[in-house]
């Protein structure tokens, strides 16, 4: 499941340029918290704490207790996007949103594989991944990191549907049950060029053009006057 996380967070009033400036001089990155019940707050965090929270995650879905400032109890959230600059990859902005406890949330979970496919290992064929995510819908306390499947037992042919995926308790999904995730192929075998059945040409051989008789003669012969 989705490791929860605390992160300290400080209420901002500032907009624009100079404030964002002003933020990033103190160590800190812009960010804003919306959904849940309450109106989108402005807020800063740590540079390093957030750097460290990405760094540690094990999973796309960051499910965050905010301890904001002035306020006796946190907030529960999930990082919904973090913003990086285009260069040196420096974070910009990150957004927050607010979730609770006993309301279903939507998110999308990576699907791995885990194992090596019997028509792999054997046979050398090649598992087809089709599916690399999951839409799914859960608690927040249930939210996965991640949704492995075991492929070891397929054979070439054999094929895995998202119907015959084992989910979390208390985990759901919307994508079409008859939707293939993985499959395994046979393997493919390049056929060698045709042989010709010509012999080879034997390469031509030029040779020096012989002088013409007659005009050997003629060239032998003088004018008289």
């Amino acid at each position: 499941m989705a490791k929860q996380v605390k992160l300290t967070a400080t209420r901002r009033s500032g907009i624009g340029r100079s404030a964002v400036r002003k933020i990033k001089a103190q160590g800190s990155v812009p960010a804003v918290i919306y959904g849940g019940k309450t109106q989108p707050e402005l807020l800063q965090v740590a540079k390093r704490d957030i750097s460290n929270m990405l760094s540690r995650a094990s999973g796309e879905n960051i499910l965050v207790e905010l301890e904001i400032d002035g306020e006796s109890g946190g907030r529960l959230a999930l990082v919904q996007e973090v913003q990086h600059s285009p260069l040196g990859g420096d974070i910009l902005h990150v957004d927050f949103h607010a979730v609770s406890m006993d309301e279903m949330i939507e998110a999308e979970v990576p699907l791995e594989p885990t194992g090596t496919a019997e028509g792999v290992k054997t046979f050398g064929g090649l598992l087809e991944q089709n599916v690399r995510s999951l839409e799914i819908e859960c608690l927040p306390r249930d939210l996965p990191d991640v949704i492995t499947v075991d492929v070891s037992h397929l054979n070439i042919g054999d094929a895995i549907h998202v119907r015959e995926i084992k989910l979390p308790e208390g985990v759901t999904t919307s994508v079409p049950a008859d939707l293939t995730a993985f499959s395994v192929l046979a393997p493919t075998v390049e056929e060698a060029p045709a042989a010709t059945a010509e012999a080879p040409t034997a390469p031509e051989v030029i040779t020096a053009k012989k002088e013409e008789p007659e005009a050997a003669a003629g060239g032998a012969k003088e004018t008289k006057k």
